[in-house]
C-alpha cells in the first residue's frame, strides 16, 4: 500500500479500511436502490463501530492491521447490489 499519510503504515491501512467501506455510491432514483443503498451503509457503519469499539476496548489485544482485514472482509459481504445513480453528463440515468 502506498503511503498516502504521515501515519504509521498500520493506522493508515485502517483509516483506508473505513473510508473503503462507508464510501458507497449514491443509488438510482428507484426507490428500491434508495432503500438497498441504506441498507448497505447502515449495514457497513455498524461493521465500522463494533471494529473501532472493540479496538478502543482492547488496545492492546489487537493489531490495526487485523481490524482492517475485519473490515474489508465484512465490506466484502456486504457488496453494493443496488443500481448506482447516473448523472446525464456520463449518459446514465438523470434525476
Amino acid at each position: 500500500m502506498n503511503r498516502l499519510t504521515g501515519f504509521p503504515g498500520d493506522l493508515t491501512g485502517l483509516l483506508t479500511a473505513i473510508v473503503e467501506a462507508l464510501d458507497v455510491p449514491m443509488p438510482s432514483i428507484h426507490r428500491a436502490d434508495e432503500r438497498e443503498h441504506y441498507r448497505v451503509l447502515e449495514r457497513r457503519s455498524a461493521d465500522v463501530v463494533i471494529a473501532l469499539s472493540v479496538l478502543l476496548r482492547h488496545p492492546g489485544s489487537g493489531a490495526l492491521d487485523a481490524t482492517a482485514r475485519d473490515l474489508r472482509r465484512w465490506t466484502a459481504r456486504r457488496p453494493v447490489t443496488y443500481t448506482p445513480f447516473r448523472s446525464g453528463r456520463t449518459g446514465g440515468e438523470t434525476g
